[in-house]
């Protein structure tokens, strides 16, 4: 049975979550909120993962009902959550359709909008670390474990024509069961953006390094799994091989982050960029907090919040 916070008695964003109380968000928040001038509170919606449809619904109706309760931000449960919801949503941006998930909750002249905001924020975090016309001089391709939503977000970008030809030579996708991966297949051939792809069903870890052993050098190997935070592990064996002058990007920032461990083991020898999930945890909260609070948090001022967080860390 799902439990919900008490009523809100002054202006609140919900972080909705599997172990929301452990994130460093729940200590940053109120610094960030004082920056910001936002008289607001954080709250947490703890939700196991692949909840009962009947639990998001609740989360969404308590939310929509509750004037003072004004947005959340949404992670590990984005698709479910919309998939359970989606009639008692008053409008979705043209990336939650795409994507049929929201990470962002939030209201505008008492209706209720969804957002997709990972798009956005996973390109803004990609940029932050990846060298300028890194795919267009070496030619590498993108390897993502994990066929979630920010998984297909992070593609979307990565593959969009407005990039030119400095795009990934190839997208390879693996994941553990088929439903997603044939899903994240079919939104990337509606999409239709010329960048070549593959799709492994990959149960295991073994199989998953035998798929990390053909990416060529300079490739981008990304932990979209969620293992390493929500649940302990990596996709990936200690014997996994990271592929030369690569770069490593775990999309977690806490838990073992065992992914992180086994890319540092090699990255002497392989001469590997290592990338927590850090800047996409900035990017993403800044955006969904400029959608709850419609403001506008610019450069400058995004800049202060990292420093900010970066001393709570």
């Amino acid at each position: 049975m799902i439990s919900l916070p008490p009523k809100a008695t002054q202006p609140t964003m919900y972080f909705v979550g599997v172990t929301t109380g452990k994130s460093s968000i729940m200590k940053v928040f109120p610094r960030w909120a004082e920056a910001l001038g936002l008289d607001a509170v954080l709250k947490g919606i703890d939700l196991q993962i692949h909840a009962p449809e009947e639990d998001y619904r609740q989360t969404v109706e308590f939310i929509k009902d509750d004037p003072l309760s004004l947005g959340a931000l949404v992670t590990t449960h984005k698709i479910d959550l919309l998939t359970a919801a989606r009639p008692m949503f008053d409008g979705l941006d043209q990336y939650a359709e795409i994507l049929g998930e929201v990470s962002s909750i939030s209201k505008r002249d008492g209706r209720l909008w969804g957002h997709a905001k990972d798009p956005i924020s996973s390109g803004l975090a990609l940029e932050a670390f990846l060298p300028p016309n890194w795919w267009k001089e070496t030619n590498a391709e993108a390897l993502i474990f994990g066929a979630g939503g920010s998984s297909l977000a992070t593609s979307m970008y990565m593959m969009d024509p407005r990039h030119g030809d400095n795009r990934p030579a190839k997208v390879v996708v693996t994941n553990r069961s088929r439903p997603r991966l044939e899903e994240m297949q079919r939104i990337h051939n509606q999409l239709d953006y010329g960048v070549p792809c593959e799709y492994h069903h990959c149960p295991t870890f073994e199989e998953n390094d035998r798929v990390l052993a053909k990416v060529p050098p300079c490739s981008v190997v990304i932990n979209a799994t969620g293992l390493g935070k929500d649940r302990p592990g990596s996709p990936i064996t200690d014997r996994g091989p990271f592929p030369e002058r690569g770069l490593a990007w775990d999309f977690n920032y806490r838990g073992d982050l065992e992914f992180l461990e086994q890319a540092r083991a090699q990255q002497e020898e392989k001469n590997l960029v290592v990338e927590d999930g850090w800047i996409y945890f900035i990017h993403g909260w800044t955006q969904v907090i400029a959608e709850v609070f419609h403001i506008q948090i610019g450069s400058e001022k995004i800049e202060q919040l990292s420093r900010i967080a970066a001393e709570v860390r």
